[in-house]
């Protein structure tokens, strides 16, 4: 199949949604589909290069337009169809003439707009809640939100981006969902809970019934290890408990770190692996210790290292690879409800699972798997068993059958 790949972002920018864009690009292509990818422009990247047999194409917006661009900076799409980059997407379609068109993102707008008047097949993507939801989390004053509505997003988006930004975000999501479900003809959802809140929040009640629906969770691939180990020489000489993300409050950090205040005396070092951002916690409790970003293949390393894992997300996590990740390795890992961890984790069986935001509910759970070790080690067996659902070669043929699918329907 002639294959093209939207995405609002693509490596050399790391992320989990850009990356999973990248490693699907890769084992498309190596399965033999001629595959492309559509992405926003950026400052000092080329328009258009070959990147593993995977031509990218970075394409314009109106604000990257040069009397407008400004200084050099990360660019992201706009929450509609932006009409310079729906120009430029439908030069690429002509030139390209994909079978089938794989967006992600609110990139997803320009495709829309781009294959409108195009019997081309597109499959739109859910990996967070941003069709629905301006700030992309599903959350409002610090619960999982019941739904939009314009003036609760306004405030709410507001205060996030701040105002006009988060008004205009707001007015771009919810003016646009009508035209973008009107013209999909299949939606696929990273989790159960994505795919719940995409019925709920984008689909509604009268949305197109006719469309193909599909939960496939995001995918592993196995980096090679590196040469250079010097990260794996700042980690703790004994095991430990491991948390690996991004260091953000939504993450749950200050719970972790409130938590783990709460073990006794003997309890082991916590590692906090990811990015330090503008809310990580500045102050830590003893034997907490930040670790910066490592390559992958040293994250996977770590894994190996620790204890357990601990991803006490305080929004609705729409799934979470870090988690599967960790099962791969043999380790249990200790998620939060509601969100996607739901759909890696089996409680008692391959971890535990506790409600985002409750500290003594997360500090009990950690103590029973430190107090424990052959049940925390029997987790860690069967988990590792289960992260093979989330295998590449489990998953990219679920994609390939269901791009299948839909270009039987449109035929």
């Amino acid at each position: 199949m002639r294959i093209l790949l939207a995405s609002d972002h693509y490596p050399p920018f790391v992320g989990g949604a850009q990356r999973q864009t990248k490693v699907l690009a890769s084992e498309l292509s190596a399965r033999g589909h001629e595959v492309s990818v559509a992405t926003v422009w950026q400052d000092d990247l080329p328009a258009r290069s070959d990147e593993d047999g995977v031509s990218v194409f970075r394409l314009g917006q109106l604000r990257t337009v040069r009397p407008v661009r400004g200084r050099a900076r990360r660019r992201h799409q706009p929450p509609f169809a932006d009409p310079v980059t729906v120009r430029e997407l439908g030069r690429v379609l002509d030139e390209l003439r994909p079978d089938i068109v794989h967006a992600a993102g609110w990139f997803s707008y320009a495709c829309a707009a781009a294959l409108r008047s195009r019997r081309i097949p597109l499959l739109v993507s859910a990996r967070d809640y941003g069709f629905s939801c301006a700030t992309a989390t599903l959350v409002h004053d610090g619960e999982p939100c019941s739904g939009p509505s314009p003036l609760k997003c306004m405030s709410c988006a507001g205060d996030y981006y701040g105002v006009p930004r988060g008004w205009l975000a707001t007015a771009g999501v919810l003016g646009s969902r009508r035209m973008l479900r009107n013209r999909i003809d299949g939606l696929h959802s990273i989790s159960g809970y994505v795919s719940e809140m995409s019925e709920r929040d984008f689909l509604g009640a009268n949305g197109p019934s006719a469309i193909e629906r599909e939960i496939i969770p995001s995918f592993r691939v196995e980096d090679p290890p590196g040469e250079d180990r010097s990260a794996l020489a700042t980690l703790p000489d004994r095991p430990f408990i491991l948390f690996v993300g991004a260091l953000r409050r939504v993450k749950g950090v200050s719970v972790l770190l409130d938590a783990y205040a709460r073990l006794d005396s003997s309890r082991p070092p916590l590692v906090l692996l990811g990015t330090v951002e503008s809310d990580t916690p500045r102050e830590l409790p003893d034997g907490a210790v930040i670790v910066e970003q490592m390559a992958h293949w040293a994250v996977l390393a770590t894994w190996e290292r620790s204890l357990f894992g601990v991803m006490p997300s305080l929004w609705p996590e729409p799934f979470g690879s870090v988690v599967h990740e960790a099962m791969s390795r043999g380790r249990a890992v200790i998620g939060t409800t509601p969100g996607g961890h739901a759909d890696m984790i089996v409680p008692e069986q391959t971890g535990l699972l506790v409600k985002g935001g409750d500290v003594d509910g997360l500090s009990r759970a950690m103590a029973r798997l430190l107090g424990d070790d052959a049940f925390r080690e029997a987790l860690g067996r069967r988990a590792r068993e289960r992260a093979e659902l989330f295998a590449a070669a489990t998953v990219v043929p679920r994609f390939e059958a269901l791009y299948e699918r839909m270009l039987a329907r449109t035929a």
